[in-house]
């Protein structure tokens, strides 16, 4: 199954207050496993650039100054994303950008079916914890030590690591890219010593009962026993009743 894990930087939080799309980078998984495909762009948002924001990810109203515009790559973009599922971090604040962009455009939104959270994700397994990129990665054993500023590329592929983790981890499955079919777990009647293990045949039960001769030479060994108790207990009033 082809995925696609992507991210986005902005001029601020609120489409409805006139903020624009200013990065994408987006990571193509199959099967859950990166096929090392990728997707970044920088835009010129054609408005200026909030110190705030410019904090974050660290892009200037220089910077992209000759960056495309949106609508310059939008057939790159759409051509990349295919009709795949969308993976991103608190989905819904990228997805409104994102459609915000390609109304602008002319183009119709993406549908929210598409949309994976993994912010949902983690609130829903790990209730009370964290559950910001920083934290994620952490939790998870995931190196973060390049990351000083937010960078969409950068953020979609710890994400993607993160993604893994909170569907099952690396083991979640045998499949390479291009498999056709699920690895299966062993079952009940699958061999479990390799392919060269055979069932050993059934053999009948062999007997136990003693021999004439091994009775009459226990007999002669009790016989020279002296007052052997369970004769006691045979010859007592209690056994006597």
């Amino acid at each position: 199954m082809r995925e696609i894990v992507f991210d986005t930087e902005t001029t601020g939080i609120h489409v409805s207050e006139g903020h624009r799309l200013v990065e994408i980078g987006c990571v193509e998984l199959i099967n859950r496993v990166e096929t090392g495909n990728s997707y970044h762009a920088y835009f010129n948002p054609e408005r200026s650039m909030p110190a705030d924001a410019q904090a974050v990810h660290g892009l200037s109203d220089a910077f992209l100054a000759d960056k495309p515009l949106f609508v310059d790559l939008v057939e790159d973009l759409l051509d990349f994303l295919e009709d795949s599922p969308l993976v991103a971090h608190n989905a819904s604040f990228d997805f409104a950008f994102i459609n915000h962009e390609l109304g602008e455009c002319g183009r119709l939104h993406i549908p929210q079916s598409r949309m994976i959270d993994t912010l949902a994700m983690s609130r829903a397994r790990h209730p009370g914890a964290k559950h910001n990129l920083d934290a994620l990665c952490t939790r998870y054993g995931i190196d973060r030590s390049h990351r000083v500023k937010h960078g969409a590329l950068l953020d979609a592929q710890l994400l993607a690591q993160v993604y893994v983790e909170l569907t099952g981890g690396r083991q979640i499955g045998l499949l390479l890219p291009g498999d056709a079919e699920p690895a299966r777990a062993p079952t009940a009647t699958m061999a479990t010593r390799g392919p060269a293990f055979a069932p050993r045949p059934a053999r009948a039960a062999r007997p136990h009962a003693a021999s004439a001769e091994e009775l009459a030479r226990h007999a002669a060994f009790v016989a020279t026993l002296s007052d052997p108790l369970w004769q006691e207990a045979e010859t007592s009033p209690a056994a006597t009743g």
